[in-house]
């Protein structure tokens, strides 16, 4: 089936070889690229959960709850910071979405919702009302009373200060003080990512969370985190909120929670849960606190505190990041790297001067790698350029690292497009050296040094 996104191949066909379903979990899987899947597919505890639970107990009415459902409520609220205790799981996060700002509106008694340009929230009603990229056309009038911020875009964004660096301060004023002239005065929520991961890996700037958090508090508004791909360590935090130290009035998880499996949840605070019980709030849907999925998050959270990913996720993500910004400086067509943990972007350009996009060379470069064993998906949004994104699974091991970093590394050799330095020979990362690159990884700005051989 093809994809809807139609800026983008996101089928398993030509160019690409006829791939069986074992090949297609193996390059779902290796080294740089699953974005939905947190532990890579067929992990033995996660296969064993499944397997139990679907002898026994998959599915339930709505009305009830099961012992997976309660214990993954307890684990994942005892996980976060006071102040997010209540929580209830549906499938997908558009649906954690919807929910979420339902329940702002109901809290809060108004019905306005912003967001960031380029954002990504889902293709449920009120989700992609306030999801400023894809899916909002052809189908007539989003809902009502949505508006957007500038997106905080510190490669691209036009507020700049004197020394060049970004000013999201500015950008952030220049967004609110639209926003209130358009306002009728029903601001009830503002749902943010932490890291845009579909616009291409863009981390909120440092200080910008609170500054938002700010920002609602003086209007009354709620602040809602989608944390659907930050969640469960890939960040380099077990949440992407605690990196600034902010505590949102509801949390969103999704893909990383079940592993793969359709499951995500909406916490909040006891106040806010109680005051919408009592106004009728009702988020009622066939799966909902269904228990086989629970069960499969709660083996999630299990193993990611026990297994210390988190501490993988910063370990491997220096790595990965000090090896991006190696290869930065021998391709010019690449204009910009960034992220944090496991989730890293690699912006395609024709020009570094001008930053002008380069979505067919970032697509090229794609197919290479993929053909190569290597999948890094492009987010080929136009204002974004092309951006290869990168999040392997937070279960990684360093020589998988490695390996990706240097099959791209090959990729872009072969690729037609601009170096820096004009090399043909073929790089490699040998594992003897993995020791010296541990060393050097230590350091602020280390980088990566690659071994080069004919």
């Amino acid at each position: 089936m093809p994809s809807n996104n139609q800026d983008s191949n996101h089928e398993f066909r030509s160019p690409y070889p006829a791939l069986d379903e074992d090949e297609l979990a193996r390059k779902s899987n290796a080294y740089l690229g699953n974005i939905g899947v947190s532990y890579r597919h067929g992990h033995p505890e996660i296969v064993k959960v499944v397997a139990e639970h679907a002898a026994k107990l998959d599915h339930l009415f709505t009305g009830m709850l099961s012992p997976p459902v309660i214990s993954l409520a307890e684990r994942l609220c005892n996980m976060l910071p006071p102040g997010l205790d209540r929580a209830f799981f549906l499938s997908t996060g558009g649906e954690s979405n919807e929910a979420a700002i339902k329940l702002a509106k109901v809290f809060t008694g108004k019905f306005e919702i912003v967001g960031l340009g380029a954002s990504w929230h889902g293709m449920t009603a009120q989700a992609l009302g306030v999801q400023y990229r894809y899916g909002r056309k052809g189908h007539g009038p989003n809902m009502p009373g949505m508006f957007a911020l500038p997106a905080p875009n510190s490669y691209r964004s036009i507020f700049r200060n004197n020394d060049g660096s970004h000013d999201w301060e500015k950008e952030m004023i220049h967004g609110w003080s639209m926003i209130d002239m358009q306002s009728c005065g029903s601001l009830a929520a503002c749902i943010v990512e932490c890291i845009q991961s579909s616009a291409g890996i863009h981390v909120l700037p440092p200080g910008y969370l609170k500054a938002l958090k700010r920002e609602c508090d003086k209007r009354g508004m709620l602040l809602i985190v989608d944390e659907a791909q930050t969640g469960i360590g890939r960040s380099g935090d077990l949440m992407a909120i605690m990196h600034e130290g902010v505590v949102p009035d509801i949390v969103t998880l999704s893909k990383t929670l079940g592993n793969g499996l359709p499951l995500s949840a909406v916490v909040t605070s006891t106040e806010i849960n109680d005051l919408c019980a009592k106004r009728g709030y009702c988020m009622y849907t066939t799966h909902a606190n269904d228990p086989l999925p629970c069960a499969v998050g709660d083996k999630v959270l299990e193993i990611v505190m026990r297994d210390n990913l988190v501490e993988n996720v910063r370990a491997l993500g220096n790595i990965l990041h000090a090896g991006l910004r190696n290869l930065q400086s021998k391709y010019n067509c690449i204009g910009d790297v960034r992220g944090r943990g496991l989730m890293a972007g690699v912006e395609i350009v024709s020009n570094r001067e001008t930053k002008a996009a380069d979505v067919e060379l970032g697509q090229q470069i794609a197919e290479n790698a993929f053909r190569r064993g290597l999948w890094a998906n492009l987010s080929s949004d136009s204002y974004f350029s092309g951006t290869l994104r990168m999040a392997p699974s937070i279960t990684s091991t360093e020589e998988e690292i490695l390996e990706g970093l240097r099959i791209l590394d090959e990729a872009f050799a072969t690729t037609p497009g601009k170096r820096k330095h004009g090399s043909f020979l073929r790089p490699i990362l040998c594992k003897k050296y993995r020791k010296f690159v541990k060393v050097n990884i230590s350091k602020a700005d280390a980088h990566i040094q690659h071994i080069s051989r004919i």
